[in-house]
């Protein structure tokens, strides 16, 4: 098997069109919480981040899943 990584040793695993990432402010604002309680979620996993460097990105799309599996009924 041959090994198709870039230079920099990464190996593309796909592409990734149309995929918009927030940082953590800006899901701390959109959520109205605070930064390090977005750092939380992280941590637990209970919302999907990717590492970059030493910041976090979040796809626009698991803040949506995570919001849309924190609603509930009242009443």
């Amino acid at each position: 098997m041959t090994d198709k990584s870039t230079p920099g040793g990464v190996t593309p695993i796909g592409s990734l069109p149309g995929v918009q990432f927030h940082t953590v402010a800006e899901v701390a604002a959109l959520m109205r919480v605070s930064k390090m309680s977005v750092y939380r979620l992280i941590h637990s996993g209970e919302l999907e981040a990717v590492r970059f460097g030493r910041s976090f990105r979040v796809p626009a799309t698991a803040v949506a899943a995570y919001l849309q599996s924190s609603f509930y009924e009242t009443g």
